[in-house]
């Protein structure tokens, strides 16, 4: 068993110890320094029931039964203006357009990958590698793992069940730890100085007391919420939840962060304003200020981004959904952020437009928008940048 093999087992398949290098203890990174999030929605959401595109006559004889109405302040169901051609749903009125209002938040169209094979998991991968899909030369390598290694000194987390394909091949020990369920300890103390004992004057003694030191003092910092906010009841599982508890390790200790959202797969009975997407858009929302207000003043030291693999069909289809697509929009939230805007290049919404006549063409390149939101956060030079995304061509679209 090599040592990551064991901090997985030691600390259960949801957490990893920190590396070594911190001196087997948690690593806490200075304040006020620069601090990341990429959100991965997984499932390859709707952005057209996200950035409704009112202007456009085609959209609307396009989506029939999902089309989401002209901005009309007498309907409470419509879309409400951003500018004179794109709006947003109204499901995301109390969470994210007063965002948007504080400039804190823009919207980047017709982005995404070169991937053309619209399958979930070779787009994710290529996403997550961050390496020009025809030219993958290491398939166990991710993008945010070689922006980790560029920054030796910016402690960096994945918050899910296992280690995330961007976050791999970066040779540094990356924990890793879901804050989704029951924050319950694995192990009680007694188990803990168990397995703590098993390892003791062994090579991997300090792995096992970092990798035991971090389930336990998350989960009690977990269990402590819940009394206090809850009077010991569960806390419900929704990503409201699962963003403030990751706010807190962000804010105190680590700098460059991930988590995944999966359930955007709307094949059939997507809905517009209500449904299976607007449920899922709504708790995204709520998510994502609330990750901004238990940031409170390091909410202007932040970068959250949020991707998705691909877009869907322009059209919806018979079963009254969505099949796979391939742009779609991705979002830039932050304190500081240059937002209330659409960023990057735009072209008409038409059937003129649509890329093989069905789906939104990516004339932003994920690969390009990223590297230019990284190197305007952290002052990365061209071949660093580089280093991160080989072959991208790094876009400064003014957004940090």
């Amino acid at each position: 068993m090599n040592r990551r093999e064991f901090l997985l087992a030691a600390a259960t398949a949801a957490v990893a110890a920190p590396a070594m290098s911190f001196s087997g203890k948690l690593f806490a990174a200075p304040a006020n320094t620069p601090r990341f999030l990429l959100v991965f929605l997984r499932g390859g959401y709707d952005c057209n029931n996200l950035l409704v595109p009112y202007s456009s006559d085609f959209y609307y004889e396009s989506r029939p039964t999902l089309a989401i109405a002209k901005p009309d302040p007498y309907n409470t169901n419509s879309a409400f203006g951003l500018d004179s051609n794109w709006a947003l749903n109204p499901v995301l009125r109390d969470s994210i357009y007063p965002l948007w209002q504080k400039h804190q938040v823009a919207f980047v169209p017709f982005a995404g990958t070169d991937d053309l094979s619209r399958s979930h998991f070779e787009t994710q991968d290529n996403i997550e590698s961050g390496e020009p899909s025809a030219q993958r030369s290491n398939f166990r390598s991710g993008f945010m793992a070689r922006l980790s290694g560029q920054m030796s000194t910016v402690p960096s987390i994945a918050f899910t069940d296992a280690l995330p394909l961007t976050f791999q091949g970066s040779g540094r020990d990356i924990p890793n730890i879901s804050l989704r369920g029951n924050p319950k300890p694995v192990y009680d103390e007694r188990q803990a100085g168990i397995l703590a004992g098993m390892y003791r004057n062994t090579s991997l003694a300090s792995a096992a007391a970092d990798g035991l030191e971090l389930r336990q003092s998350v989960s009690k910092e977990l269990q402590d919420e819940m009394v206090k906010a809850n009077r010991g009841a569960p806390n419900a599982k929704n990503f409201a939840d699962e963003t403030q508890r990751i706010a807190t390790m962000m804010r105190d200790q680590y700098r460059l962060g991930f988590v995944d959202v999966g359930g955007w797969d709307t094949h059939v009975n997507q809905g517009n304003t209500t449904g299976q997407l607007a449920n899922n858009l709504s708790n995204l929302g709520k998510g994502l200020a609330a990750y901004a207000e238990a940031l409170g003043d390091e909410w202007n030291n932040t970068v959250v981004v949020v991707v998705s693999e691909f877009g869907r069909t322009f059209r919806e289809n018979g079963n009254k959904g969505t099949d796979h697509g391939h742009g779609t929009v991705y979002w830039v939230l932050g304190g500081k952020v240059n937002g209330g805007r659409i960023a990057g290049e735009q072209v008409a919404v038409n059937a003129q437009s649509l890329l093989q006549n069905r789906d939104y063409p990516v004339i932003n390149n994920y690969r390009d928008v990223l590297a230019g939101v990284m190197g305007r956060m952290w002052g990365l030079s061209n071949s660093q940048l580089l280093s991160v995304f080989p072959g991208a061509k790094p876009r400064d679209l003014q957004l940090v």
